[in-house]
């Protein structure tokens, strides 16, 4: 997209493009008919010498969890479909709108961000549809964001949102070739976000470049930091990072070797790179389940509550709407997990305090000590497997993914394009302690340009479909 065109020019040139290609990848479920509007009103506010900031004017896409007074929110869920919009808009929703930016629309979303059922398929919702991996149309957008990384992939804007709690923003962002940031739980508001968790949930910026993502993530603090300051160019020689190894490595032969050569990459950039580290097991699926199914409980709930009556307002509610409506909501998995968080007690339940306390300590203490006894910056590993081919009837098929240590200790995780496998593209993350955000856009600022320079930029996605 170019720098040099009006707003209008180019929310005109966005909706062409999606016109055009949507049909094929489907990563918008809920176009903005007043884009073209607001782009007028903020190009009038520039030609009159008003410049609310970097992000006047830009288009920007939302995932469909997040509350836009506008248009409606749906989690992808035929329940809330039919429901007027949220009467107010999500704080960072606000945020993006005070700073200039321009609404594109709604995308699609893992239905509920993925906590429905077990054998669900990323991408997939009652509501929008499936979403589709431009770089392969038969495979995995990944999820839960996986229509604000298809978008971000496909070019149909720069700028995306998606939330996260285990994995929903690295993963589309890893398997679409684009970069993606889960910033510290509670650097941005949760208000106005359909929730999993309030301990893991947030959202965070999915774009093309580390430069994009730091300006996002700046206007959706709602601070006076500007994360640009950090993006600093290659030298990274006064940074120690730490490679854990076990499980976070071997379960693709084509990642691994991408993420050698990464590595080989920052060690150009002057980085200490402490190698052959690991890190502990983050815990049983139990513990992390029960978490998860109960905060569930509460917080849709609480959420459920500031929409507008005559809809759902429990788990109980929804669950049975699926059952009305089985022919599209459970057409392809079912409810198991809902039907579990519903049979939770609350979270003064000694089941919760116990597996939360043993998740936040398998979480904070495992990357916490890590970080102390080596003296290190930052961790890096291997981001996700490459995109799976879609199975609808079966579900996911994930190899593996390096997300769980900064989902349960709430700390900050971002994922950058590190090269293709196969024609698909992979990614690293780089992790760190609570509010490390800086250090990770630094980071991977860093390794960015120097991969650039070496390998050149990613190709253009074909929009095919291949085996």
């Amino acid at each position: 997209m170019s720098s040099t065109l009006s707003s209008v020019a180019l929310v005109e040139e966005l909706q062409a493009k999606s016109r055009e290609v949507d049909p094929l990848v489907n990563a918008i479920c809920t176009p903005n008919p007043a884009a073209l509007t607001q782009a007028a009103h903020l190009d009038t506010e520039r030609d009159e010498g008003r410049v609310r900031g970097p992000l006047h004017g830009v288009p920007i896409l939302v995932k469909d969890n997040i509350d836009t007074a506008d248009l409606p929110t749906t989690a992808g869920s035929l329940a809330l479909a039919d429901q007027p919009p949220p009467p107010n808009d999500a704080p960072l929703v606000r945020r993006l709108r005070e700073a200039g930016c321009i609404i594109l629309g709604k995308t699609n979303l893992s239905e509920w961000a993925n906590f429905r059922g077990s054998a669900s398929s990323s991408g997939w919702s009652a509501y929008g549809g499936l979403t589709r991996n431009p770089y392969a149309l038969n495979r995995s957008a990944g999820g839960s964001s996986s229509g604000s990384g298809a978008a971000v992939a496909a070019g149909l804007a720069d700028y995306a949102i998606g939330t996260e709690t285990n994995g929903s923003i690295v993963c589309p962002a890893a398997l679409n070739g684009i970069v993606g940031l889960k910033p510290t739980v509670g650097l941005i508001p949760q208000q106005g976000i359909v929730p999993i968790s309030h301990s893991q949930d947030t959202a965070g910026p999915m774009t093309r470049t580390v430069t994009q993502t730091a300006a996002l993530l700046s206007v959706m603090t709602g601070s006076k930091t500007d994360y640009t300051e950090h993006c600093r160019g290659e030298d990274l020689s006064d940074v120690r990072i730490g490679i854990p190894r076990g499980p976070l490595w071997g379960y693709s032969i084509g990642l691994d070797e991408v993420t050698e050569r990464a590595l080989e990459i920052l060690s150009r950039c002057g980085a200490t790179l402490v190698d052959h580290l690991s890190l502990p097991s983050p815990g049983g699926d139990e513990d992390q389940l029960q978490v998860l199914s109960h905060e569930l409980k509460v917080d849709l709930a609480a959420y459920l509550s500031t929409r507008a009556p005559g809809g759902p307002k429990t788990l109980d509610d929804l669950i049975a709407f699926n059952e009305q409506h089985a022919d599209q909501e459970l057409q392809w998995f079912g409810q198991e997990l809902f039907e579990r968080a519903a049979a939770t007690e609350g979270l003064s339940s000694p089941i919760y305090v116990a597996a939360r306390l043993t998740a936040l300590r398998a979480g904070r203490d495992g990357i916490d000590n890590l970080l102390i006894d080596n003296q290190l910056d930052a961790l890096v590993s291997p981001a996700y497997s490459p995109a799976w081919a879609i199975d609808l009837v079966n579900g996911d098929h994930v190899l593996g993914s390096s997300s769980s240590h900064a989902a349960l200790a709430g700390y900050p995780l971002l994922s950058v394009p590190s090269g293709l496998v196969a024609g698909l593209p992979v990614g690293i993350t780089f992790s760190g302690t609570a509010r490390s955000d800086a250090t990770l856009i630094r980071l991977a600022h860093a390794f960015e340009t120097a991969r650039i320079k070496a390998d050149g930029p990613f190709p253009t996605p074909e929009l095919t479909q291949w085996v």
